[in-house]
């Protein structure tokens, strides 16, 4: 952890000496870090926002700073070496569990857009008993959305002996489902894509399905955003923009070169995909929500027992949304969106 935590704040320190000395340096009021683990089309909105230049129209310089996973970055945050983080609901609960007060403000998307990709002499359900399927880490966002996929066909990995096997970025656990490594993976869709061009196959593919999941939240130290209400609000306001910019279908050529760049895709098939993919899930419909927090914390349980006693409500903090409504920003942007269909 000493190491891990060395090479956090070497990795930070060479970050901001780039940004600061960039010829290209944005002046704007407030210089915000927010750090990241899952790297998939979801933080979509964040990249849109900070490409397009969306967030200095509030003030702000928004750097994103990804890390290897959900845990390194909660960590990161606790120690106060990034203010903000963008977690699933799983790693804010594993962190109050543990003695951390945390809370979330917002949340940009709502579901899950996913397929269950197997290799192709796995034909059923039932054949995927004793199999291994690979996840980024045990607890994560990646792990938490595999788990409900599960859960929503009814398949318990315990009872059918399914092993879950941590191999790393998406990226890699697709090249393992390929390579025969593990036998199953639940991928993104442009990752579904690589595995059935490498020969797998789909089994089940969330749009199917209705899972109730937020995630990559903007969220915090509730002493942070009890003590800088109004930074929090103009974050959820850039996200707002950003949700807003994807959503009018005039900007897909900008949106999907966007994912494409950050997700590293070669193929623009890829990139449009990733596209509608994150337009299925993405929401202005923000507001932290407690059915879906409880529906985590059923799955999340499982690993970490710890967090079924949490009251979820203590994570929850709705007070910028509600700075949002009561101003009229969130009414504006239905109206663009609705205009822009």
């Amino acid at each position: 952890m000493r190491y891990l935590s060395r090479r956090l704040k070497l990795c930070l320190s060479i970050f901001l000496i780039l940004c600061f000395s960039s010829i290209e340096h944005v002046f704007a009021d407030d210089v915000v870090l927010m750090s990241y683990g899952g790297h998939n089309e979801t933080i979509g909105p964040y990249w849109v926002a900070v490409d397009k230049r969306l967030y200095q129209k509030h003030g702000i310089d928004a750097r994103l700073l990804q890390v290897r996973n959900a845990q390194i970055s909660l960590t990161a945050l606790i120690s106060g070496e990034v203010p903000i983080f963008l977690p699933s609901i799983a790693n804010v609960l594993s962190g109050v569990s543990a003695g951390a007060k945390l809370g979330c403000v917002a949340f940009p998307i709502k579901g899950v857009s996913r397929e269950l990709v197997v290799r192709k002499d796995i034909d059923s359900l039932e054949a995927l008993r004793g199999k291994t399927i690979g996840v980024q880490s045990i607890g994560g966002g990646f792990w938490l959305q595999t788990m409900m996929l599960l859960d929503a066909v009814g398949v318990d990995p315990d009872k059918i002996g399914m092993k879950m096997r941590v191999i790393g970025e998406e990226a890699t656990i697709v090249q393992a489902l390929v390579s025969g490594n593990v036998d199953a993976a639940v991928v993104t869709l442009p990752s579904a894509q690589v595995a059935k061009r490498g020969g797998a196959r789909t089994l089940v593919s969330t749009a199917d399905l209705r899972i109730s999941l937020q995630t990559v939240g903007l969220c915090g130290r509730n002493e942070r955003i009890a003590n800088s209400p109004e930074l929090m609000t103009r974050l959820a306001r850039g996200m707002v923009d950003g949700i807003v910019y994807i959503l009018d279908p005039r900007n897909k050529k900008e949106v999907s070169a966007v994912l494409k760049k950050h997700l590293r895709l070669s193929a623009d098939e890829d990139a449009e995909t990733s596209y509608h993919s994150l337009r299925t899930i993405i929401s202005l419909d923000i507001a932290p929500d407690l059915a879906a927090f409880k529906n985590v914390q059923r799955i999340a349980a499982r690993v970490n027992p710890k967090i079924a006693q949490v009251d979820v409500n203590e994570a929850i903090n709705l007070s910028v949304v509600k700075t949002l409504e009561d101003s009229g920003y969130l009414a504006e942007a239905r109206k663009k969106v609705a205009l822009a269909r």
